[in-house]
């Protein structure tokens, strides 16, 4: 279950990549946006402010998120990613922080450029941080005795799906499409008790959250806060440095 609260509350860092993303899309008049996996909304509004002439088209797989996009006036839908196909008039497809979350999903890329008319453009951006101590330690956990049995099913499946930039720029390039494709490593300050471990519970702990009843939960997040705090120690201010890769893909269907 995705929290819109939890995932707003890093806001800033969480749209940044976002409006880098778009800089380098070059569409000019599009007659259709898509974003996948809109979440709450509020980056979906900023590609309706850009192109107010565009028909709009937003969808997420979660019905929280839908439901705050909603609040928002944002017709979303709840949709699986990987059952979308684009309208005869989609001219963009953007998808932020969203295909790590889908196994296969380089399949999906390569229909997307091959069922998009000509000139459309794909903007894709995933997190590629996942060899970063935050996420080997919560791997380190889940494999612990004391929750290896209890959370035999959650697989982080970003770990396995997650290409970099010229695997992502070799496909699209194949596929027909011109490619600007790269990596960007964010040094995140982060506040507040915690920190890192807050980041982690909006994103990549919500399969985990998922699978535990709410005392299990709270001794999983007791347990990983500790080994979080040394791997990411405070400043003496008491912020925390976080440094967090990202890779970006924005391709042009071949006229």
């Amino acid at each position: 279950m995705w929290d819109p609260a939890k995932y707003l509350s890093f806001t800033d860092h969480r749209s940044r990549p976002f409006h880098e993303l778009m800089s380098r899309v070059g569409a000019i008049s599009p007659r259709r946006v898509v974003d996948l996996g809109c979440g709450p909304g509020n980056l979906t509004e900023t590609l309706a402010q850009r192109w107010p002439g565009a028909v709009l088209e937003a969808s997420d797989s979660s019905a929280e998120m839908v439901a705050a996009a909603r609040e928002r006036g944002i017709a979303a839908e709840v949709a699986d990613v990987a059952d979308w196909h684009p309208k005869p008039d989609t001219d963009l497809v953007v998808c932020n922080a969203v295909l790590q979350w889908v196994t296969g999903h380089t399949a999906l890329l390569r229909r997307w450029a091959e069922e998009l008319p000509a000139g459309a453009w794909i903007a894709m951006q995933v997190p590629g941080n996942f060899a970063a101590p935050s996420h080997v330690r919560i791997r380190e956990l889940l494999a612990a005795p004391q929750w290896r049995a209890a959370l035999a099913q959650v697989p982080l499946r970003e770990v396995l799906t997650v290409l970099e930039p010229e695997a992502y720029a070799d496909l699209l390039l194949d596929a027909g499409c011109e490619v600007d494709a790269w990596e960007t490593t964010y040094l995140q300050r982060l506040s507040g008790p915690d920190p890192v471990l807050e980041w982690v519970s909006g994103t990549a702990l919500r399969p985990i959250r998922a699978a535990l009843d709410e005392p299990s939960w709270q001794r999983f997040r007791a347990e990983l806060a500790v080994s979080l705090r040394e791997a990411y120690p405070p400043r003496p201010d008491g912020t925390t440095w976080f440094p967090f890769r990202r890779v970006f893909v924005v391709a042009r269907v071949r006229s």
